[in-house]
């Protein structure tokens, strides 16, 4: 037990950023989508994503073939040849992706106050293919951003701990790693879903933060973290190419996910509000009161 808890602490001194991201993910999920949800996803996220891995480090699927250098594996925990930050990792990726989607489809109702901004998603919202196939393309978005850099980890704090035997296009990065990440974030982000739709449907209670309508912009707060984290790193370590790529990939997905969220906050009238109510009621009590306060427009 003792070599254990070495190891945990070990875990978190090697990759602190990790562990900071996933205290976020707790917080931030908790908070939006209430304390359950947040759990169970975290256990069920891991094992997708550590699932994942191990089939590709061994089979080649769906990742690519590739291999990990445990040269840290008596320092932090590995799980079957795979360190546990990093399919701890896709658990946080997958729901600032999801949080994010979920930013851009669903209408926003503004209060009085910076802060005051409520997002009206509903439980059908939740549980739309649309968001999750765009979770899916923002978390692929972000792999496209951290594996070249972490890839080069030998030149930074993360350390060389994995590499592919036959190199890949994107900056020694195959394109199957893309693909397979594709499909991992769209299986992770159904598997959300699936959860979310299954404990509403057995009316568990949850304790999260409805009072709190900035809590929706956690997660996407944690998105823009990460990929500046990562953009940041590139451009430390003198990888200007690869830092520039990632500028010009983002910056579409950038203007797809800002012409969806502005036509979502032209649609913020009383009917949605009232959708959001049937589905959360409560969640928008001192919004509501603030703004019928501020008397007509």
């Amino acid at each position: 037990m003792a070599h254990f808890f070495g190891l945990l602490l070990g875990t978190a001194l090697l990759r602190p950023y990790v562990f900071l991201f996933f205290a976020v993910y707790l917080a931030g999920c908790t908070l939006q989508f209430g304390l359950k949800r947040t759990l169970l996803f975290a256990v069920a996220g891991y094992l997708i994503a550590w699932g994942s891995e191990v089939s590709s480090i061994h089979n080649g699927f769906p990742y690519g073939l590739y291999y990990y250098i445990e040269s840290t594996a008596g320092r932090e925990i590995w799980v079957k040849g795979v360190p546990l930050m990093d399919s701890a990792s896709y658990v946080f990726l997958a729901y600032a992706s999801y949080s994010t989607a979920l930013l851009a489809f669903c209408p926003l109702l503004r209060g009085k106050g910076f802060a005051a901004v409520a997002l009206l998603d509903t439980r059908r919202a939740r549980a739309l293919p649309s968001v999750r196939a765009l979770a899916a393309l923002l978390f692929v978005s972000l792999d496209i951003i951290i594996d070249p850099v972490a890839l080069r980890g030998g030149r930074w704090f993360l350390g060389k701990i994995y590499g592919y035997p036959g190199g890949g296009a994107y900056f020694g990065v195959p394109v199957s790693n893309f693909l397979g990440w594709a499909a991992v974030g769209y299986l992770m982000t159904w598997a959300f879903q699936a959860l979310d739709g299954i404990l509403y449907r057995f009316s568990a209670r949850d304790i999260y933060g409805r009072g709190l309508p900035w809590r929706f912009f956690i997660g996407p707060a944690l998105y823009l973290s990460v990929l500046l984290f990562n953009l940041s790193i590139t451009f430390y370590i003198g990888e200007y190419n690869i830092g520039w790529a990632g500028v010009f990939i983002m910056l579409p997905l950038f203007w797809l996910f800002r012409l969806l969220a502005g036509l979502q906050t032209r649609q913020a009238d009383d009917n949605a509000i009232s959708l959001h109510l049937r589905d959360f009621p409560g969640s928008l009590t001192g919004i509501l009161t603030a703004r019928q306060g501020q008397g007509p427009a």
